[in-house]
Protein backbone atom coordinates (compact mmCIF):
# COMPACT_ATOMS: atom_id res chain seq x y z
CA UNK A 1 0.00 0.00 0.00
CA UNK A 2 1.49 3.23 -1.19
CA UNK A 3 0.31 6.92 -1.49
CA UNK A 4 1.03 10.31 0.75
CA UNK A 5 1.31 11.26 4.06
CA UNK A 6 -1.99 10.82 5.74
CA UNK A 7 -4.42 9.19 3.46
CA UNK A 8 -4.85 6.16 5.26
CA UNK A 9 -2.32 3.81 4.86
CA UNK A 10 -1.62 2.73 8.41
CA UNK A 11 -5.43 2.76 9.68
CA UNK A 12 -5.93 0.68 6.85
CA UNK A 13 -3.05 -2.21 7.64
CA UNK A 14 -4.44 -2.12 11.54
CA UNK A 15 -8.15 -2.78 10.13
CA UNK A 16 -6.32 -5.87 7.59
CA UNK A 17 -4.28 -7.20 10.87
CA UNK A 18 -7.46 -7.17 12.74
CA UNK A 19 -9.87 -8.50 10.34
CA UNK A 20 -6.88 -11.38 10.59
CA UNK A 21 -6.64 -11.84 13.67
CA UNK A 22 -10.56 -11.94 13.86
CA UNK A 23 -10.15 -14.72 11.07
CA UNK A 24 -7.75 -17.14 13.29
CA UNK A 25 -4.22 -15.87 11.97
CA UNK A 26 -1.75 -14.73 13.73
CA UNK A 27 -0.41 -10.71 12.77
CA UNK A 28 3.25 -9.86 13.76
CA UNK A 29 3.44 -5.88 13.28
CA UNK A 30 6.82 -4.49 12.69
CA UNK A 31 8.00 -1.01 11.88
CA UNK A 32 11.23 -0.95 9.47
CA UNK A 33 13.89 0.71 12.46
CA UNK A 34 12.71 -2.63 14.54
CA UNK A 35 13.20 -4.94 12.41
CA UNK A 36 16.75 -3.82 11.92
CA UNK A 37 17.32 -3.73 15.04
CA UNK A 38 16.03 -7.10 16.04
CA UNK A 39 18.25 -8.65 12.88
CA UNK A 40 20.92 -7.13 14.10
CA UNK A 41 20.95 -8.07 17.72
CA UNK A 42 20.41 -11.96 16.43
CA UNK A 43 23.44 -11.17 13.67
CA UNK A 44 25.88 -10.73 16.61
CA UNK A 45 25.29 -13.92 18.35
CA UNK A 46 25.12 -15.59 14.95
CA UNK A 47 21.33 -16.96 15.07
CA UNK A 48 19.79 -14.67 12.61
CA UNK A 49 17.64 -17.27 10.53
CA UNK A 50 16.34 -18.03 14.39
CA UNK A 51 14.88 -14.73 14.47
CA UNK A 52 13.32 -14.91 11.27
CA UNK A 53 11.89 -18.16 11.83
CA UNK A 54 10.18 -16.65 14.90
CA UNK A 55 9.14 -13.68 12.67
CA UNK A 56 7.71 -16.53 10.12
CA UNK A 57 5.92 -17.85 12.92
CA UNK A 58 2.95 -15.45 11.90
CA UNK A 59 0.30 -16.22 8.88
CA UNK A 60 0.83 -12.09 8.49
CA UNK A 61 3.43 -9.73 8.47
CA UNK A 62 2.87 -6.19 8.35
CA UNK A 63 5.80 -3.54 8.06
CA UNK A 64 4.12 0.30 8.25
CA UNK A 65 5.32 3.31 7.12
CA UNK A 66 8.56 3.00 5.26
CA UNK A 67 9.70 5.87 3.11
CA UNK A 68 9.80 8.90 5.57
CA UNK A 69 13.10 8.27 6.40
CA UNK A 70 16.66 6.82 4.94
CA UNK A 71 17.31 2.74 5.60
CA UNK A 72 20.68 1.70 6.94
CA UNK A 73 22.52 -0.97 5.21
CA UNK A 74 21.90 -2.84 7.98
CA UNK A 75 18.09 -2.54 7.91
CA UNK A 76 17.39 -2.79 4.19
CA UNK A 77 19.37 -6.38 4.25
CA UNK A 78 16.89 -7.33 7.48
CA UNK A 79 13.83 -6.20 5.61
CA UNK A 80 15.12 -8.27 2.83
CA UNK A 81 15.85 -11.37 4.12
CA UNK A 82 12.26 -11.30 6.08
CA UNK A 83 10.32 -11.00 2.56
CA UNK A 84 12.76 -13.80 1.19
CA UNK A 85 12.18 -15.81 3.64
CA UNK A 86 8.29 -15.42 3.74
CA UNK A 87 8.13 -14.79 -0.36
CA UNK A 88 5.18 -16.86 -1.74
CA UNK A 89 4.89 -18.72 1.92
CA UNK A 90 3.60 -15.83 4.30
CA UNK A 91 1.65 -12.55 3.80
CA UNK A 92 3.41 -9.22 3.84
CA UNK A 93 1.29 -6.09 4.41
CA UNK A 94 3.85 -3.07 4.00
CA UNK A 95 2.94 0.53 3.71
CA UNK A 96 4.66 3.13 2.18
CA UNK A 97 4.90 6.93 0.82
CA UNK A 98 6.89 5.75 -1.78
CA UNK A 99 5.82 3.77 -4.35
CA UNK A 100 7.57 0.14 -4.55
CA UNK A 101 9.43 1.62 -8.08
CA UNK A 102 11.15 4.11 -5.83
CA UNK A 103 12.65 2.11 -2.88
CA UNK A 104 15.89 2.51 -4.23
CA UNK A 105 15.64 5.87 -3.45
CA UNK A 106 15.98 4.57 -0.06
CA UNK A 107 17.92 1.82 0.19
CA UNK A 108 20.86 -0.15 -2.45
CA UNK A 109 19.66 -0.40 -5.69
CA UNK A 110 20.47 -4.22 -5.70
CA UNK A 111 18.75 -4.93 -2.37
CA UNK A 112 16.10 -2.45 -3.02
CA UNK A 113 15.00 -4.64 -6.45
CA UNK A 114 15.62 -7.83 -4.80
CA UNK A 115 13.07 -6.49 -2.65
CA UNK A 116 10.78 -5.27 -4.70
CA UNK A 117 10.89 -8.31 -6.78
CA UNK A 118 9.52 -10.37 -4.14
CA UNK A 119 7.45 -8.39 -2.90
CA UNK A 120 5.42 -7.24 -5.97
CA UNK A 121 5.21 -11.35 -7.02
CA UNK A 122 1.75 -12.23 -6.23
CA UNK A 123 0.77 -8.79 -5.09
CA UNK A 124 -2.28 -6.81 -4.88
CA UNK A 125 -1.09 -3.03 -4.97
CA UNK A 126 -3.43 -0.16 -3.04
CA UNK A 127 -2.55 3.14 -3.97
CA UNK A 128 -3.94 5.83 -2.12
CA UNK A 129 -4.84 9.14 -2.65
CA UNK A 130 -5.20 13.10 -2.24
CA UNK A 131 -4.49 15.67 0.26
CA UNK A 132 -3.64 14.26 4.39
CA UNK A 133 -6.63 13.20 6.30
CA UNK A 134 -5.02 14.54 9.59
CA UNK A 135 -3.47 18.09 7.93
CA UNK A 136 -7.26 18.50 6.45
CA UNK A 137 -9.08 18.04 9.92
CA UNK A 138 -6.30 20.64 11.63
CA UNK A 139 -6.38 23.64 9.16
CA UNK A 140 -10.35 23.39 9.37
CA UNK A 141 -10.28 22.73 13.21
CA UNK A 142 -11.95 18.99 13.09
CA UNK A 143 -9.03 17.39 14.08
CA UNK A 144 -8.89 19.27 18.00
CA UNK A 145 -8.46 22.18 19.40
CA UNK A 146 -6.18 24.65 18.00
CA UNK A 147 -3.60 25.60 20.41
CA UNK A 148 -4.18 29.30 20.09
CA UNK A 149 -7.34 28.20 22.57
CA UNK A 150 -5.54 26.53 24.94
CA UNK A 151 -3.76 28.00 28.46
CA UNK A 152 -0.39 27.06 27.98
CA UNK A 153 0.59 27.29 31.87
CA UNK A 154 1.99 23.64 33.21
CA UNK A 155 -0.28 23.64 36.24
CA UNK A 156 -3.37 23.91 33.55
CA UNK A 157 -2.11 20.88 31.73
CA UNK A 158 -1.52 19.02 35.00
CA UNK A 159 -4.80 19.57 36.93
CA UNK A 160 -6.79 19.08 33.57
CA UNK A 161 -4.57 15.87 32.36
CA UNK A 162 -4.44 17.13 28.81
CA UNK A 163 -0.97 16.52 27.34
CA UNK A 164 0.33 15.34 30.90
CA UNK A 165 2.28 11.68 31.45
CA UNK A 166 0.86 10.43 33.63
CA UNK A 167 -1.98 10.73 33.96
CA UNK A 168 -3.51 13.13 37.53
CA UNK A 169 -3.64 10.11 39.91
CA UNK A 170 -0.90 8.34 38.55
CA UNK A 171 1.90 7.27 39.24
CA UNK A 172 4.66 5.71 37.45
CA UNK A 173 7.05 3.38 38.37
CA UNK A 174 9.79 5.76 39.05
CA UNK A 175 7.58 8.04 41.44
CA UNK A 176 6.11 5.06 42.71
CA UNK A 177 9.72 3.94 43.97
CA UNK A 178 10.41 7.42 45.15
CA UNK A 179 7.16 7.08 47.86
CA UNK A 180 8.23 3.77 48.88
CA UNK A 181 11.45 4.36 49.43
CA UNK A 182 14.55 1.70 48.97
Amino acid sequence: MCGPSGTGKSHFLEALGHQAIDAGAHVSWFSLEALGVLIGRHRADGCTRRAIRKILLADVIVRNDMGPLPVSAETAEALYRVVDAAYEKRSIALSSNLHPAGFDELMDKTIANATVDRLLHHAHVVLTAGDSIRLTQATTGKGGTPLAHWPLRAEHLATTGQFCWPRPGRTTVRQRAELTGP
